[in-house]
């Protein structure tokens, strides 16, 4: 009687031996095999006020170079990746070119072991953008148009000099004439008179 006891539980003992292997060894498998995010730098949702020089993706298995991608793109959808990914054991970084404040969506794919595609984002807001550029020194200034130079008040017009008008000339003319002709006729009846007086003597 005791010894069939014993085998009896001689044989639960491996059946629940047994059965706590396998579902020890089950959740193993496909946590190998699917990869996926475990963290990244900055983190999802930050917000940063100084802009890193690269964007990291932390993964729980090694992703492939051939099979992973990764892009950036920023406010307006303009892409901010500044070159091909690095790989170095379960991480993987990009470099990162900023530009204007606001959200910046990392988006990744990669293959996992087994078969399946894993795509996913991270989302972080800069806080402060790029600098804008200086204007150009070459740029002509804008002249202003010249002022106008009021005439002083109180200053003496010029002096015109005098016109003599047409009719002064013409009566000073007529005067001469007048006398010169009184002259002749004076001169003539002067004549007359000592010719008529040197007849009579």
């Amino acid at each position: 009687m005791g010894g069939r006891v014993a085998r009896t539980a001689r044989a639960w003992l491996v059946v629940l031996g047994v059965a706590a292997g396998v579902s020890l060894l089950s959740p193993a498998a496909p946590a190998a095999a699917h990869n996926s995010l475990t963290g990244s730098d900055p983190k999802n949702g930050a917000r940063v006020a100084t802009a890193p020089e690269r964007i990291e993706l932390r993964f729980l298995a090694t992703p492939r170079e051939a099979t992973t991608k990764v892009t950036v793109t920023g406010p307006d959808n303009v892409a901010a990746t500044g070159g091909a990914p690095t790989f170095s054991g379960k991480r993987v970084s990009v470099p990162f070119t900023p530009g204007a404040a606001g959200l910046y969506i990392v988006t990744y794919q990669l293959a996992s072991d087994d078969g399946h595609t894993i795509k996913g984002e991270i989302r972080f807001t800069l806080t402060t953008g790029t600098p804008a550029e200086a204007p150009s020194a070459s740029a002509a200034p804008t002249t202003a148009a010249p002022t106008p130079t009021a005439a002083p008040t109180g200053a003496a017009p010029a002096s015109a000099s005098p016109t003599p008008a047409a009719g002064d000339d013409d009566g000073g003319t007529g005067w001469l004439w007048a006398v010169g002709a009184v002259v002749v006729l004076a001169a003539l009846g002067g004549g007359l008179l000592l010719r008529r007086r040197a007849g009579r003597g």
